[in-house]
């Protein structure tokens, strides 16, 4: 092996541009090690659009790896998303307060660099759980510690970090039992693997020019989008989305066949039914091509320019109406869905974040938001248990007072907002108000299981339709209806009052009033309320209170 004793500031850059091409050709790998069988597995493109961000603050010009250190820990926090996104920030942040005045690499520099890591990690997490990301990372860095104690080159410090880190991830399910009934490792663990990995790959030969960085950073689907944004391109082309019915259920063929026509993709399904959505300049070569796959339904062109030109105008309405006197308390709340977006502008929201399920916002949207607000006091609900961590994040970044309520489902926000007091001097009472009232509604939710699963309620086969409610299993049918009024009978207590059900855009209207009426007729002592949410992927979210 050649002796690498230390490397400069471009063999640097070159690791992380590598890491992100590796963990990229990885990403459904990671994605697949979801725990729980929900159409939420996004760990892997969390992680990479994580890192992604990071290689993206990089330049050519660059030529201090010190700063370049600093550039990847800055682009890391502002592009981290979800949970496993927001730990690998806090590990680079770490890396890149080591590094900070360092002009080159070497394998004490790699120990201390990961251990920092570690430390600013755990430190970031209110309640370190092992088995998880933070495990595998702290066994790389103690092995980290003993390569340099051997006098080892960073190439076999390398060798030797990812054999440890490797052995660790395997370990994990005997730290956390949820991994072993699942059956799987832990995906953060296995993301952070896979970019050690492409270190290693990035000093023992494999080389890529920083000028085709752009091969490796190409957007990933556009997960999220906060309500006021600026779009610098000449070109939106169309909204496309449509089902297809078709045997061949296999999403990464799918992705690759459709990725070359446009950006912003999304393929997701269940069955035999998959799901697709693109921004494209050529609608009909992509269903052209959709059409070899299977019977095509529900199609949906929008021209983006269009809606674009519409959300610039109202935009502009917004900001000039917001800029005329400052507020002392806005709200800003994630949510995807019409309905639902709909139904938190009434209760007082100020901005949407679309975010969610698979679709979690970064920190940079999240202080985009809040600057666009013009108000002292930000009130955030993340309403997504992945999304808690990220707005936490943000409370550096603003001059607001940032507080954030930690809303773990859609249900807890709008619980949250009957709180909220908008006329209240007293930001930090109407904050632990809000706290409190989100704590007596009851969430559930019905989706489809994303693969086999052995839960409480019984054996489930990918494809089932399956009831959650705080966070377990606890019914599964062929029917979403069906779900959705077994799940209910045992959310139901001696004090419940009122029970809300918010359908998704698969739930057409005529679905949605009989849907009303049978629950009011079993259902005749409590008050009754279904609103049409519009969210994706999950038949109903259901709130109990």
């Amino acid at each position: 092996m050649t002796d690498l004793r230390r490397i400069g500031c471009s063999e640097f850059m070159n690791m992380w541009v590598i890491a992100c091409q590796n963990l990229k050709q990885h990403i459904e790998e990671v994605n697949s090690l979801n725990v729980f069988p929900v159409p939420d597995g996004d760990t892997g493109t969390n992680m990479y659009l994580t890192l992604q961000s990071a290689v993206g603050h990089m330049s050519e010009q660059d030529q201090d790896l010190g700063v370049v250190a600093a550039k990847i820990a800055k682009g890391s926090l502002m592009g981290a998303r979800g949970n496993s996104g927001v730990i690998l920030s806090q590990i680079f942040r770490g890396v890149g307060e080591a590094l900070a005045h360092k002009k080159y690499l070497d394998t004490e520099g790699l120990a201390l660099a990961l251990n920092a890591g570690v430390v600013t990690a755990y430190k970031a997490v209110m309640r370190p759980v092992e088995g998880t990301i933070l495990t595998v990372c702290k066994d790389a860095a103690k092995q980290a510690d003993i390569s340099f104690s051997e006098n080892k080159n960073l190439a076999e410090a390398l060798e030797d970090i990812l054999l440890a880190a490797s052995e660790s991830l395997k370990r994990t399910p005997d730290l956390l039992p949820i991994l072993k009934k699942a059956g799987v490792v832990d995906a953060g663990g296995k993301g952070l693997l896979l970019i050690m990995e492409g270190w290693y790959k990035a000093l023992t030969g494999a080389e890529i020019d920083l000028k085709d960085q752009d091969n490796v950073t190409e957007t990933l689907p556009s997960l999220s989008q906060p309500e006021f944004y600026e779009n610098d391109g000449d070109e939106f082309g169309y909204c496309t989305e449509f089902f297809i019915k078709t045997g061949e259920y296999n999403v990464p063929a799918l992705i690759a066949r459709f990725e070359k026509y446009g950006d912003s993709l999304v393929v997701v399904g269940a069955g035999d039914i998959v799901k697709v959505h693109i921004h494209t300049m050529h609608p009909g070569t992509v269903l052209e091509i959709a059409l070899k796959y299977g019977e095509l339904s529900k199609i949906k062109i929008d021209n983006m320019q269009e809606q674009h030109s519409h959300l610039i105008a109202k935009d502009e309405e917004v900001r000039k109406a917001k800029a005329q006197a400052k507020k002392e308390t806005a709200v800003i709340a994630v949510s995807v869905g019409e309905g639902l977006s709909e139904i938190f502008n009434s209760m007082g929201v100020d901005s949407i974040i679309r975010g969610g399920q698979t679709m979690n916002p970064s920190t940079e949207d999240m202080v985009k938001a809040i600057k666009a607000l013009n108000a002292n006091n930000v009130i955030i609900l993340p309403n997504n248990s992945n999304v808690i961590l990220t707005a936490m994040q943000v409370k550096d970044l603003v001059s607001a007072t940032v507080h954030v309520v930690p809303s773990k489902t859609i249900p807890q926000g709008f619980a949250a907002l009957m709180a909220y007091d908008q006329e209240s001097k007293d930001v930090e009472f109407t904050v632990e108000n809000m706290k409190v009232n989100m704590q007596y509604v009851d969430s559930g939710e019905v989706t489809f299981a994303t693969r086999d699963y052995d839960a409480e309620c019984g054996d489930i086969v990918k494809g089932d339709i399956i009831g959650i409610n705080d966070g377990e299993i606890v019914a599964v049918n062929n029917s979403p209806r069906s779900v959705l009024f077994e799940m209910l009978a045992g959310m139901i207590k001696d004090d419940t009052e009122v029970i809300s059900i918010f359908t998704g855009q698969d739930i057409t209207p005529a679905e949605k009033d009989e849907l009303s009426s049978d629950l009011c007729s079993q259902y005749p002592e409590f008050e009754i309320e279904v609103h049409f949410g519009g969210q994706p992927l999950y038949y109903y979210l259901v709130a109990v209170e």
